[in-house]
C-alpha cells in the first residue's frame, strides 16, 4: 500500500568516473536489448531511446495507481501551485511557495497554468488539472518503487558504469490533452547541481505514446558536453522567493532540436548536460511520464545551493538494492 504519512492530500561528462562507456559489473538480470554501441551513442548525443524498455503491464500497473491517488487528492487552496519552466513564472509560483521547496522527501501535487481562480480553486475536473506529483514517488509508493529499483534499470545502471548511484527525485507527468504546458529549453543540471558536474542522469519513462502532437521530448544532440551557463539555487534568508536564478539560458536555434517521438513502454535515458525541451500538448491525448533521476555519487558532491537537498526522513537512497 501507499505511505500515506508523506503522501499530503490535504495539503558526465563521459570522460568523468562513474560514466565509464559499458564498464561495470554483471548481475542476474540479463540486458542484452542494450548494446555496447548504444551506450556509445549515449555518450555521443547526451540521450539514448530503449524502445519497449517496460511493458504495457507495467506502465498500465503505473497509471491505476496514479489514478488512485489523484482520486483521493485534496490540496488545501495555499498550496496549490501551478508548476512551469518560464523563468518568471517559476519564480512567482514555485519560488514563493514554501510547498515547492520542501516537496522533495514528499507526495505533492502541482497543477497547470490557467485552472485555477484566484481563490485556488478548481476550474477544471481536479484530475485534468494536474501538472505533475513529485518529487518522492520513489521512496513512498511501492509500484513506483519498484520501478525505480527493478532489476533491469539496475543493470542498466551497471552497463553504464555508475558505481555508486542515487536516486534524488521522482515525477510523474501529465501532460494533460489541450492544456500541457510548454517545457522550454533547459539542462537538468541547472536545477540539479553537481560539483564535478556530469553526474545526473534521467530516466523518462513513457506510460502512453509521446508523439510531436502531444509533446515528445526534443533534444540537441551533443549539448551535453558544453557545461551549463544557468542555475536554480535556494534564495537567501529574506529574500522575497524561496528560489533564484545565477546565469541565463543561451538562445537555441530550434532547428538543432531532434525530436524524439517514443512508444508506450520505452525509456529514454537523459544526460543531465543535454538541453532539451518538449511543445505544448495541443492534441486530445495525454502524454504521462514517469521519471527520475539519479546521481553517481562517488567522488561527487551534492551542492547545498540546489533546491532539493536530502533530509533526515529521506536520504538519497542507493539505486541498488
Amino acid at each position: 500500500m501507499l505511505d500515506k504519512d508523506h503522501v499530503e492530500r490535504r495539503g558526465v561528462s563521459a570522460a568523468e568516473p562513474g560514466w565509464h562507456r559499458g564498464a561495470g559489473s554483471g548481475s542476474s538480470c540479463p540486458m542484452a536489448s542494450v548494446s555496447q554501441q548504444q551506450i556509445q551513442q549515449f555518450h555521443k548525443d547526451g540521450f539514448l531511446v530503449l524502445e519497449q524498455f517496460f511493458s504495457a503491464e507495467e506502465c498500465d500497473s503505473m497509471r491505476r495507481q496514479i489514478q488512485g491517488i489523484v482520486e483521493e487528492m485534496e490540496v488545501p487552496p495555499h498550496c496549490r501551485t501551478a508548476f512551469s519552466t518560464r523563468e518568471e513564472e517559476q519564480l512567482r509560483e514555485q519560488g514563493s511557495s514554501d510547498y515547492f521547496l520542501t516537496s522533495g522527501d514528499k507526495i505533492r501535487f502541482f497543477f497547470e497554468k490557467g485552472v485555477l481562480d484566484e481563490k485556488g480553486n478548481f476550474l477544471i475536473p481536479k484530475e485534468k488539472s494536474v501538472s505533475k506529483i513529485g518529487h518522492a514517488l520513489h521512496a513512498y509508493d511501492p509500484v513506483f518503487k519498484q520501478i525505480t529499483h527493478s532489476p533491469k534499470v539496475q543493470e542498466l545502471g551497471r552497463k553504464l558504469g555508475l558505481e555508486r548511484p542515487v536516486v534524488v527525485q521522482s515525477m510523474y507527468i501529465f501532460k494533460q490533452p489541450g492544456i500541457g504546458g510548454e517545457v522550454t529549453p533547459h539542462q537538468d543540471a541547472t536545477f540539479l547541481h553537481t560539483e564535478p558536474l556530469g553526474r545526473i542522469l534521467g530516466f523518462w519513462i513513457a506510460l502512453e505514446d509521446a508523439t510531436q502532437e502531444n509533446g515528445c521530448l526534443w533534444f540537441i544532440p551533443g549539448s551535453h558536453t558544453n557545461g551549463i551557463s544557468r542555475r536554480m539555487v535556494r534564495a537567501a534568508s529574506g529574500a522575497s522567493t524561496c528560489v533564484e536564478f545565477v546565469g541565463s539560458e543561451p538562445a537555441y536555434d530550434d532547428k538543432q532540436f531532434l525530436p524524439l517521438p517514443i512508444r508506450k513502454g520505452g525509456l529514454i535515458l537523459i544526460h543531465g548536460e543535454v538541453v532539451h525541451k518538449s511543445e505544448l500538448n495541443s492534441s486530445e491525448s495525454s502524454r504521462h511520464v514517469f521519471t527520475f533521476h539519479v546521481m553517481e555519487a562517488k567522488g561527487t558532491t551534492w551542492s547545498k545551493e540546489n533546491w532539493l537537498q536530502p533530509t533526515p526522513e529521506l536520504p538519497f537512497p542507493s539505486l541498488y538494492t
